[in-house]
């Protein structure tokens, strides 16, 4: 399964290449017939139309380069707006925004917290919770995503 979701991945990133999108994320899922989901990102935000072209092109080169054993379905997304943070450069390129994470062992008495990221360093995440500043080591970062915001406008029409 690793071979052909790695053969999959160099397929992908070309097809990222050429229409100036990323590869966030790739899973192989099932058996027998398999479930592809390939989660492209860019900068600006993924559209519907960002998710048709990149399907319409991986599908032609999965066609012709045919590294499945059997039948698969494709499926293309975005990560989302509450999207997971997997390394130091999701971090970093998040710094400023509202994020839960989980920690594998209690920090400061607990091991959730939701915060802003202030900054981001090799061995650790700054979060700013309830007017604290915490240090939280990545090698203690069990699961980390962004949090949805919602801003009110205030109508002024009336």
């Amino acid at each position: 399964m690793n071979d052909i979701k790695q053969k999959v991945l160099n397929f992908a990133k070309q097809v990222a290449d050429k229409q100036g999108v990323e590869i966030f994320d790739i899973e192989l899922l099932g058996k027998g017939k398999l479930l592809l989901r390939v989660i492209i990102d860019k900068e600006e935000g993924v559209t519907l139309n960002d998710c048709e072209r990149f399907s319409k092109s991986l599908g032609a080169v999965l066609d012709v380069e045919n590294p499945f054993p059997g039948s698969y379905t494709l499926e293309i997304s975005s990560p989302g707006l509450d999207r997971p943070l997997k390394g130091i450069k999701d971090f970093e390129k998040n710094t400023g925004k509202l994020t839960r994470i989980v920690t594998v062992e209690k920090i400061e008495n607990q091991k959730f917290f939701i915060g802003r990221i202030l900054e981001v360093s090799n061995d650790f995440v700054k979060l700013l919770v309830n007017e604290r500043k915490i240090d939280i080591p990545f090698d203690r970062i069990s699961k980390a995503r962004l949090e949805v915001e919602f801003k009110c406008q205030k109508n002024s029409a009336m």
